[in-house]
């Protein structure tokens, strides 16, 4: 599986897992609810931090390009003679 699946689903289950911690507030069963609002509000930490292990230092292409970009041109050589260059050859 690549990264930006694997990044889905844990979204996906992050967002479930939220769903399944407010069951009981949306039931008025708020007695009976105690597993529901554990294991929802686990399952919610839990996948949002592998969602965040499976972001980091991912990037999109648009971005690696402007940076690439960006670094290039900070880094290409000026037209501009050196600095400690005698004025006349």
């Amino acid at each position: 599986m690549s990264r930006c699946t694997l990044r889905t689903i844990f979204t996906v289950l992050l967002y479930y897992g939220v769903a399944i911690f407010l069951y009981p507030y949306l039931t008025g069963r708020l007695s009976s609810g105690v597993l529901y609002l554990v294991g929802g509000i686990g399952l919610a930490v839990l996948c949002g931090i592998l969602r965040c292990c499976f972001t980091e230092g991912d990037c999109t292409e648009r971005e690696y390009a402007a940076h690439k970009a960006a670094h290039e041109s900070a880094h290409s050589p000026s037209t501009s003679s050196h600095p400690h260059a005698p004025s006349h050859p």
